[in-house]
């Protein structure tokens, strides 16, 4: 009972801790003149994928790969058709052209390339499969890679980020809130990884299930929180970039890490989950070009919230 009640407890301090986290690093950077462009690109964007991180990094640890990948996916397919859907019935979302053209197919790159590592098996005639240490070396590559191509367009954007003074704190309170931050993380994600393995082991379901389902929509908490108070604000380029964007660093930088940590043998069960990532990508981007072009208009999102559903029905009565 003890551990059921860590593992929600866990969510709440892994979800707090990188709140602190991010305000007591966001006021040290605006303190020594750090531009609020960098400060939104980096320290905010690097944030709200902490849980997701942290998640990984324990699961990778303990050799829980169905969890570190599971939440991976599940994440993304959150993030487009739960977190995009909420978001554009609020308010119809409008995305860039640089978005719809280079960001979201970067994005369905992400997860081809994880699919065709996962399945390299069928190629070099191995019975098993993993996304080993070098692949999550080349996903780092490629992470580097799309930071190149951020800070290229942030220098060519004349988009400001806007102050929030509230969140400039002395340098002593940010360094608490630095180490509450990082001892929040530590301390949620230990308590989420090891109570997700022990519900799995209790009712006799999958790990990857748990990771895709619990802890996939509870990582995304800070992307659905951002996404749908910028549709309400009616910031689309910040309720669609939190969305896509985070679906490239949830690939890339943290599956990249988590298989550097420790090769994550992947389930070939796991393939069903990479499919409908893939389909959630080509769905968002055929949404571009049909109806008003590059929006997501209400009955869009939906449509996309149901297909989510359909897709939580389908894991509950078969994993």
């Amino acid at each position: 009972m003890l551990t059921y009640i860590l593992f929600v407890v866990g969510f709440v301090i892994l979800l707090k801790g990188a709140e602190l986290l991010v305000d007591g690093s966001t006021s040290i950077a605006k303190k020594l003149k750090v531009s609020n462009i960098v400060i939104g690109l980096t320290i905010v964007s690097f944030g709200t994928s902490l849980p997701e991180l942290i998640i990984n990094i324990f699961a990778s640890l303990q050799g829980n790969s169905d969890i570190a990948i599971g939440n991976v996916l599940g994440s993304n397919i959150a993030n487009i058709l739960l977190i995009l859907g909420v978001s554009s019935i609020i308010y119809p979302i409008t995305a860039k052209k640089n978005t719809v053209i280079k960001e979201i197919p970067f994005s369905l790159l992400a997860v081809v390339v994880v699919g065709l590592m996962g399945n390299d098996f069928h190629i070099d005639g191995h019975h098993f499969s993993s996304i080993t240490r070098i692949d999550g070396f080349v996903l780092i590559g490629f992470f580097i890679i799309f930071m190149y191509y951020v800070f290229g367009i942030t220098k060519s954007s004349e988009d400001i980020i806007e102050k929030d003074e509230k969140k400039i704190q002395s340098i002593p309170k940010s360094l608490l809130f630095i180490f509450l931050g990082v001892l929040g993380l530590m301390f949620g994600g230990k308590w989420i990884v090891d109570g997700a393995v022990e519900i799995a082991e209790a009712f006799k379901i999958s790990q990857s299930f748990i990771g895709l389902t619990i802890i996939a929509v509870g990582t995304s908490l800070p992307e659905l929180a951002t996404s749908a108070m910028a549709a309400f604000k009616k910031q689309s380029d910040i309720a669609i970039g939190n969305a896509i964007g985070s679906n490239i660093f949830n690939i890339f930088w943290i599956l990249g890490m988590s298989a550097i940590i420790n090769p994550l043998p992947f389930n070939s069960n796991l393939n069903f989950d990479v499919a409908m990532t893939i389909f959630a990508s080509l769905l968002l981007f055929l949404i571009m070009y049909v109806g008003r072009k590059r929006v997501i208009d209400r009955w869009e999102g939906v449509l996309m919230v149901i297909i989510y559903i359909a897709y939580i029905v389908y894991l509950v009565m078969t994993k």
